[in-house]
């Protein structure tokens, strides 16, 4: 892992980011420039600064709906299937599922995307990966990622404010802002990942992220980051098992990421049984707790999840 404390320029990530970053910074005009070229062709189509060009960007590419790639020397900005899935357009015809986030499952799946990835180490890839904290002060994050960066990936994490300046980032992504009044302003939902409620600001500074069931949560979107999972563990074999205590602590795994206790895991996997027929099934049997899943399943996800899910929509590729 790479050490990736900055780059959003302090921006969350906001509602209407990731669509923009898929039809304004990446569309057929742009295919074959390179990322500098299309930022500022951005910075003229969208009217915003470059630093808020910087944040879509970095958005979109640590939730993996866009990647830069090397093409023939040069920084290309390609589409990933995800972000073709979701938001891409074509002909000028809507072909995304759904572009504008309007499903609480696409707001978990982007979730899980952006804190799945392992290339590189940041705040909240630590927090929903590494860190124990259900209750804690914005500080005592910011001393738990710094002091433990180097033995996570080997390197030094630099200055101790540029730690606290992505910690600040992930904690306006995923909170909704307090008001001492009842108004409301655009800010109070900026970010669709605050939709979820997996941390919780009680009061200024001082935080809450409890482990528990996520009613929101739809089972296939689950099952989807189970799949995933068992796929990345068990990559290069025959096996598709995993043990409980896998699913539930290990990072990558669902039950670190989407923050879920042990009895919220369990009813989960239930869910996960019925709704697919016992494709997803699982064991408890002597305190052995497994987890097995269909081959088809462990093989593509995207397929037989995601596209139910979305009710057959536009074709995961």
């Amino acid at each position: 892992m790479k050490l990736k404390f900055s780059g959003h320029d302090t921006f969350p990530l906001r509602y209407g980011w990731l669509f923009k970053a898929v039809n304004l910074l990446f569309n057929n005009e742009n295919k074959d420039r390179t990322a500098d070229e299309t930022a500022r062709d951005a910075i003229v189509r969208l009217g915003v600064g470059r630093n808020m060009v910087n944040a879509i960007k970095y958005w979109a590419e640590t939730s993996w709906i866009l990647e830069s790639n090397l093409v023939s020397g040069r920084n290309v900005q390609e589409l990933t299937p995800l972000g073709r899935f979701l938001f891409s357009i074509e002909s000028g015809e809507q072909s995304g599922v759904d572009p504008y986030l309007e499903d609480i499952g696409s707001i978990w799946l982007i979730h899980f995307s952006l804190n799945f990835r392992d290339d590189s180490l940041t705040s909240y890839r630590y927090f929903f990966n590494h860190c124990n904290f259900q209750q804690f002060e914005k500080g005592k994050l910011v001393d738990e990622v710094y002091s433990t960066a180097t033995s996570l990936t080997g390197l030094e994490p630099g200055k101790k404010s540029t730690v606290k300046k992505d910690v600040d980032c992930f904690l306006h992504t995923y909170t909704k802002k307090t008001r001492s009044n009842k108004s409301i302003d655009e800010d109070h939902f900026a970010s669709p990942l605050a939709e979820l409620g997996l941390v919780r600001e009680i009061s200024s500074g001082y935080l809450v992220s409890e482990l528990s069931s996520r009613k929101s949560l739809p089972t296939k979107i689950f099952s989807y980051a189970l799949c995933k999972f068992i796929q990345r563990e068990t990559e290069n074999s025959n096996v598709n098992r995993i043990d409980f205590d896998s699913i539930l602590t290990k990072p990558g795994s669902p039950g670190r990421i989407f923050r879920l206790s042990e009895q919220g895991l369990s009813s989960a996997l239930d869910e996960s049984a019925k709704d697919s027929n016992n494709r997803i099934a699982w064991t408890d049997s002597s305190g052995l707790r497994q987890i097995m899943i269909d081959k088809k399943y462990k093989e593509d996800p995207e397929e037989y999840l995601l596209q139910e899910y979305y009710g057959g929509g536009r074709a995961y590729y």
